[in-house]
């Protein structure tokens, strides 16, 4: 906490949930402004609760995109579903997303019913309408309305942004009045290493997408430089923390802010369960983790507007997704 808004000042908790795939993680990027969460149209992509915020002159909304809750196959599933259960109770807002391009099914009214049992306020947001005609708009939000009691309908587009607006008079108007959790700027606080794992697993679903295995976890940690007598360097490189968009030059690249020594040093190991799925990560000629490695560390650059040294691995966990001793290592 910051300290107090202005009188009349808006804060909150609002949490985004749904089935796998709903456009949650699209639409608190969306809403923040900014890219906080990753986007993979492969379901269970999101497997940690990721905050975002959105602040301006009258609010402070603080949005947490949750893992889509499905019917768990392994212990890592029967988690994250905990996970995105957990927060509804915690929580000033629930958003419930249902998609108006795909028939309302049994885990939309599973989630609803979940939803149900918990006394806080919920706006159903009916997602990508650019992908559905009027008619089908109409039609789902009438469908959707019988999934529960509802304090608002809100029909979106979390890829265009088109009702996007709509959403945020909504959240606003049913915040508490309430202080500043975070300072103004500040769209996320997640650590830049978390960000840089999350980005690198987005690449790899990218680069390799059918073939690569959904078993893949990645863990990353910053590397503190060495001095010439082998010790380490203990001056501390000021940390970006994601304070917004970064400064861009005439040609609206980002700038790198700092000297040539002030460089986030990063090492990921990638996680797989099987001997076989590390080639796959890899690539022929390494050239799946090459491009995957790129990709991530120049989206990085862009969004913390410094030089990013990324170094990659490939390790074999064997079933780490069902083993407690893993997860609870890994951060689940």
């Amino acid at each position: 906490m910051t300290g107090d808004g202005a009188p009349g000042f808006r804060s909150g908790f609002v949490t985004l949930v749904g089935r796998p795939n709903v456009g949650k993680s699209t639409l608190l990027n969306q809403l923040v402004g900014s890219k906080v969460a990753i986007v993979s149209d492969r379901p269970q992509t999101t497997r940690s609760e990721i905050r975002g915020v959105r602040t301006s002159d009258s609010s402070q909304i603080v949005l947490l995109d949750t893992p889509g809750i499905h019917k768990p196959r392994t212990l890592l599933g029967e988690r994250t579903n905990q996970r995105a259960i957990g927060t509804l109770a915690e929580v000033d807002i629930v958003c419930l997303l249902v998609e108006a391009n795909a028939p309302i099914g049994t885990g939309d009214r599973f989630i609803a019913d979940v939803v149900a049992r918990v006394d806080t306020p919920t706006v159903l947001v009916l997602n990508k309408t650019d992908a559905a005609g009027p008619d089908a708009i109409g039609e789902h939000l009438a469908l959707a309305s019988e999934l529960g009691d509802f304090d608002a309908f809100v029909p979106l587009s979390a890829l265009t942004g088109d009702g996007v607006p709509a959403l945020v008079g909504e959240l606003e108007s049913r915040l508490p009045e309430g202080p500043l959790y975070y300072p103004a700027g500040m769209v996320t606080d997640q650590p830049e290493t978390a960000l840089a794992a999350e980005l690198l697993r987005e690449k790899l679903l990218g680069v390799a997408r059918e073939e690569l295995p959904h078993s893949i976890t990645v863990t990353a940690e910053e590397i503190e430089p060495e001095r010439e007598d082998g010790g380490f360097d203990d001056r501390r490189r000021r940390s970006p923390s994601l304070r917004g968009r970064p400064e861009e030059d005439e040609d609206g690249e980002p700038r790198h802010r700092g000297g040539d020594d002030d460089i986030l040093r990063i090492r990921a190991v990638i996680r797989v369960e099987r001997e076989s799925q590390k080639g796959i990560v890899i690539g022929k000629g390494g050239r799946v983790l090459k491009e995957a490695g790129t990709r991530a560390r120049q989206e990085l650059e862009a969004l913390l507007g410094v030089r990013v040294y990324l170094e990659t691995r490939v390790k074999v966990e064997r079933d780490w997704q069902r083993r407690a001793h893993a997860l609870d290592r890994l951060g689940y």
